[in-house]
């Protein structure tokens, strides 16, 4: 099934041309089924970029979606054009009357701060709180994952000496989990963080599950059941060139591993990850949908 977007948003034509297939309102509106109503909230400074990958998983799900971008209601971004947010974007301020079936939070560049230096830590916080009974489900992402188990359990974070950055081997602690239904045994997944959060720092009796780690960069995924959420580390979202990208903008300050052929940055990367991307993400939107109420007004009551 498709995903809808606005007919003017950017990725559109991106999703367009590597055959997603996206649907307008009109055309939403012919069909006679319910769609998921997703809320992205994007805090990446590069937005566009962001809200591309995340529409792109999506949209490859069996289930219609309906994505609704949402910001941090007073965050000026320094990187994305006024004109687009004012275009696309709803401040949290505009929808926190309304409900969702799912809610998917990003990471930021603010990972070496304490959070409560984050300029928007506050209002986060209570983005958190409203997701406890207006989201159904919530899916958290790098260091939106360590934002929320801060949050929620009081898990501090830690900043790494060098950028955990590349391509790394991941174990699947739980494949009869329901959010690892048809992943591997073992499989890669792109990292890009400067912070972690240790297994020994999660609080026990909490329901707490790690569902998949790594030998060389620690947590990726854990389900937190009494909250509804699902936090990852990493980034299965990523682009073939989205580590690329980075390397090149940081000016070759670290070479991610096991990401370019041979460590040369002038060999083309190859994906080993898409598939498990999509599995995942299509995972979470298929639970969310079998079990999110059919009244979406029935959310959190």
């Amino acid at each position: 099934m498709p995903i809808r977007i606005a007919d003017t948003l950017p990725a559109r034509r991106t999703l367009e041309a590597e055959g997603v297939i996206v649907m307008g309102e009109t055309e939403a509106a012919r069909q006679d089924i319910r769609p998921l109503r997703i809320a992205l909230l994007n805090l990446m400074p590069d937005k566009i970029t962001t809200e591309t990958q995340i529409a792109r998983v999506l949209g490859a799900t069996p289930i219609q979606v309906e994505l609704e971008l949402v910001r941090i209601s007073d965050h000026v971004s320094k990187n994305t054009s006024a004109g687009h947010l004012a275009e696309f974007y709803r401040p949290w301020c505009e929808v926190r009357a309304e409900k969702f079936d799912g809610l998917i939070v990003t990471g930021a560049p603010v990972e070496t701060r304490p959070f409560e230096e984050v300029t928007y830590w506050d209002e986060l916080r209570r983005i958190f709180d409203w997701s406890q009974t207006h989201v159904h489900r919530t899916l958290s992402v790098c260091w939106g994952a360590m934002a929320a188990l801060h949050h929620f359990h009081g898990v501090e974070k830690h900043t790494l000496d060098t950028k955990a950055a590349g391509v790394f081997t991941h174990t699947n602690r739980a494949p009869s989990n329901p959010w690892m239904r048809g992943l591997p045994d073992v499989f890669d997944v792109p990292v890009s963080r400067w912070s972690e959060v240790r297994r020994e720092d999660l609080p026990e009796g909490r329901g707490l599950s790690v569902l998949a780690d790594s030998d060389e960069t620690g947590l990726c995924l854990i389900d937190d059941p009494a909250h509804n959420a699902l936090h990852m580390f990493n980034h299965l979202e990523y682009d073939t060139l989205t580590l690329a990208g980075e390397y090149a903008r940081d000016e070759g300050g670290y070479l991610p591993r096991h990401y370019f052929p041979g460590d040369d940055p002038h060999a083309a990367p190859v994906n080993t990850w898409r598939g498990h991307g999509h599995l995942l993400f299509g995972n979470w939107i298929n639970q969310t949908y079998q079990s999110t109420p059919f009244d979406r007004r029935d959310i959190g009551l």
